[in-house]
């Protein structure tokens, strides 16, 4: 089984694409709820958060946890790794790299929350590629909120998407990085708002892969002959469990 753990519903996005992509692996989904959203919360929190998520998942069995969260990873999961070594994690960080080598403007921009932005994956891809092209940063104010809510189609959120994106485009920005697994259940509106020849990239695919190659290198694969099962754990209420559960089945 593997575990995956989020703030709440955002990491569904990439429990969608390991869905997708590792067929007969069980999947055992941690969706916070109860303390989301992060992207503001203090580094000693979300470290101490993403630890208890961790204990849970171990605690049932899992063999190889996913942090599904942009700000959890950059917070936590070096602390992971230490804490637990045998224990294969995978973690998010905003795909600056296939953007920053793909863009034919020289401008990216990189939507995330304020802790991400700041936190040391994000400031070394930064370093690394700022020097070849212009990156623009933007915080999802809201966004989270919004997806947490299911008004990801309202008019409130279609302007809150609109003040983040457009001085984006407006600046240049031809590849548009979506750095919170929150954002890929805005994708709609923020590709409209992005219009025609900007590309919107996400790293849920990105993640299966390397959970894939994981599997292999510590011989961990499910046979398949296996019938996965899905199961979906909250520090919330049973109510958000079942959201969670909707949620991971709905098709974006």
């Amino acid at each position: 089984m593997i575990g995956v753990f989020d703030s709440g519903l955002g990491g569904l996005s990439v429990w969608q694409a390991l869905y997708r992509a590792l067929p007969f692996e069980s999947l055992l989904y941690l969706g916070d709820g109860a303390r989301c959203p992060y992207g503001s919360r203090s580094s000693e929190e979300v470290c101490q958060f993403t630890e208890e998520a961790v204990e849970r998942l171990l605690s049932k069995g899992c063999k190889m946890i996913v942090i599904a969260c942009n700000t959890a990873t950059a917070v936590a999961i070096a602390h992971l790794r230490e804490k637990y070594p045998n224990v294969p994690f995978v973690g998010l960080e905003p795909a600056v790299k296939p953007a920053a080598l793909t863009t034919k403007s020289g401008v990216i921009g990189v939507l995330a929350t304020k802790r991400s932005l700041e936190g040391d994956h994000f400031r070394r891809a930064e370093e690394k590629y700022g020097a070849e092209v212009t990156i623009l940063k933007a915080v999802g104010e809201g966004f989270v909120e919004a997806v947490e809510s299911n008004e990801e189609h309202t008019a409130q959120t279609a302007e809150l998407v609109r003040k983040a994106v457009k001085p984006l485009v407006d600046a240049g920005a031809d590849k548009i990085v979506l750095g919170c697994t929150h954002y890929p259940f805005l994708r709609e509106e923020i590709a409209r708002v992005a219009g025609e020849g900007v590309e919107i990239i996400d790293s849920s695919e990105a993640v299966a892969r390397r959970v894939a190659a994981l599997l292999d290198e510590y011989d961990m694969r499910a046979s398949e002959e296996s019938k996965p099962e899905y199961d979906f754990l909250t520090f919330a209420d049973d109510e958000y469990a079942e959201k969670l559960r909707n949620k991971a089945f709905q098709t974006r």
